[in-house]
């Protein structure tokens, strides 16, 4: 009968010196094989193997596409893929973005849900919004078990908080605690694998990860249209729910929580009114052009409605760099779940 032989672990903001934590304290004959996805930009240099490398008992590097999964070793998402599992080999992909990020926490959560069902162990470690919570949701569903690190702990809590809050999360400890507990966990079996029957929409969104086409995938199928739209790509967006999870989906795969969504519309919206700003400056400084040049050729009478005309627009760039600076300030986040 195997044991929990394939672990899985997501962290954002501040979650390197979780890692680190973590790693320390998982025991050097640890025989199952970790993913590990860590927000990162996508021109970044993919040297997290290499910052862990001091801490990790076990052999670490950025995972390669199609390698076999072997027991105790590490495997890193590089940057601007998403770190996927199937069955025996580790995946990389380009698949669509999901909560702003690629690599993302809920498509490698899913993926070895998918592939491995209850042999799985999910960890949520530090991290801003709430990606990794859908997805280990799946892993709890599919039987596995879900390990959050304590929000008190962690440097950004709202990843493991929204975790704890939804998910029936198994064990909650500090970030050095975990490896020890999850070297204990690795050590137990696994009973009634295969028992769950495997839910249709886990399956789309790992083919999705997989860069399957998502219409064709099923996108659709996921839930009803909402009326919202993709900040990415401007399509429809779909809703689906797991468990008391709220989350977005759009034709082409891009995928958002709650939390991540807003941030995303947050940050448009921030983005369309400077692009305001700019655009009424530019006038201003066209009317003032004009009105120079209206004035040197003797007609100043139309050079005088000109700079009127370039006051009234300084008034109303006035009024919407207020509206950017209280945007900005009140408008940044919504409210985060409290850890039941």
């Amino acid at each position: 009968m195997p044991g929990h032989d394939i672990i899985v672990i997501g962290a954002s903001m501040g979650g390197l010196d979780a890692l680190r934590a973590l790693l320390s304290g998982l025991a050097e004959d640890t025989s199952a094989a970790l993913f590990v996805v860590w927000h990162m930009a996508a021109d970044s240099m993919g040297l997290l193997p290499e910052l862990l490398r001091r801490e990790s008992r076990l052999p670490i590097a950025n995972a390669e596409d199609g390698e076999p999964i072997a027991p105790g070793r590490i495997y890193v998402a590089p940057p601007d893929h998403h770190l996927l599992i199937e069955a025996g080999r580790a995946r990389l992909t380009r698949g669509p973005k999901e909560n702003r990020f690629r690599p993302a926490v809920d498509p490698l959560f899913r993926s070895a849900a998918h592939a491995y069902g209850p042999r799985v162990i999910g960890v949520v470690l530090s991290g801003a919004l709430d990606d990794g919570t859908a997805g280990l949701w799946a892993i709890k569903d599919r039987g596995g078990l879900a390990l959050v690190q304590d929000p008190l702990d962690a440097v950004h809590p709202s990843m493991p908080r929204s975790a704890a809050y939804h998910v029936k999360v198994d064990h909650i400890a500090p970030a050095h605690a975990l490896g020890p507990l999850l070297s204990d966990l690795v050590r137990t079996q696994v009973e009634q694998e295969g028992a769950q029957p495997m839910p249709e929409q886990l399956s789309i969104e790992t083919r999705i990860a997989m860069e399957d086409n998502a219409l064709e995938a099923g996108v659709m199928k996921l839930g009803p249209l909402s009326p919202f739209t993709c900040p990415e790509c401007h399509g429809t967006l779909v809703q689906l729910t797991d468990g008391n999870v709220l989350r977005f989906r759009c034709h082409t795969g891009h995928a958002y929580s709650v939390q991540s969504l807003f941030a995303e519309v947050v940050e448009s919206i921030e983005d369309s009114l400077w692009t305001s700003i700019r655009a009424i400056e530019e006038r201003i400084m066209l009317l003032e052009h004009m009105a120079r040049h209206m004035r040197e050729a003797g007609d100043g009478d139309g050079a005088a409605q000109l700079l009127a005309s370039a006051r009234e627009a300084e008034q109303q760039a006035e009024l919407v760099r207020l509206a950017v600076m209280r945007h900005g300030a009140g408008a940044g986040s919504l409210p985060e779940a409290t850890t039941p």
